[in-house]
Parts: structure tokens; C-alpha cells; sequence
């Protein structure tokens, strides 16, 4: 799937939709996400870490 990226601040983001979210079995409202760069790839997956308060 090709996504464009979107301006945040003085970054950029990539939208992230709730069926990717839900394959993955993140909420968003709990969860922490882990990204990590493999073979010229970005690699997201969900964090054992949750998100405090």
C-alpha cells in the first residue's frame, strides 16, 4: 500500500488507518508503537510498553 506522507510541525508523518491498526492489534488509545529500520524498510509493530496516565 503506498501512503503519502503528511506535514507535522517540523516533521513529517505517515497516516496510519484502523484496519492496518486493528491487524496489527494496537488501540491507539493505549498503545505504544515500535518502529525500527530493517533493509531500507521501516518496520512498525506494537510496543510491550503502554502509554502512562
Amino acid at each position: 500500500m503506498d501512503r503519502k506522507l503528511i506535514r507535522s510541525g517540523t516533521g513529517w508523518c505517515v497516516f496510519v488507518n484502523n484496519t492496518i491498526l486493528q491487524l496489527l492489534e494496537i488501540n491507539p488509545e493505549t498503545d505504544m508503537v515500535k518502529y525500527r529500520i530493517e533493509n531500507h524498510g521501516l518496520i512498525l509493530s506494537k510496543s510491550p510498553n503502554k502509554k502512562l496516565g
